[in-house]
């Protein structure tokens, strides 16, 4: 039996290990490794991939894309829903890469880092 657990929390990319392919498209490089609650967090595979958007926040009708979105199956974790921020948040904060979701079996133990 697997759940959705909503998790919200920093990913920090190991350096060296994003796609390169992709950012050569413009696109964030989604880390094929990561540091997360104190481990390297190693992704398989990529299940989906996609984008959000919102409209201009100074009056204009365009649309821009605010995240970046994959669906990533893990070798100890299962499945995690991660995505990018194409702008920092307010207040300081670099971080760009986020845990969404976590989704695996039931009785997988995560613990909060």
């Amino acid at each position: 039996m697997t759940d959705r657990r909503f998790i919200g929390e920093k990913l920090h990319p190991v350096a060296g290990s994003c796609e390169t392919e992709r950012m050569a498209l413009g696109e964030p490089g989604l880390p094929q490794s990561f540091r997360w609650r104190g481990e390297t967090v190693e992704v398989i595979s990529v299940t989906r991939r996609w984008r959000s958007t919102g409209r201009c926040r100074h009056g204009s009708p365009e649309q821009y894309v605010r995240r970046h979105w994959f669906e990533v199956q893990t070798r100890r974790h299962g499945t995690l829903t991660v995505y990018f921020e194409r702008q920092a948040r307010r207040g300081g904060d670099p971080h760009r890469w986020w845990v969404f979701s976590l989704q695996g079996r039931s009785d997988t133990r995560v613990s909060p880092g």
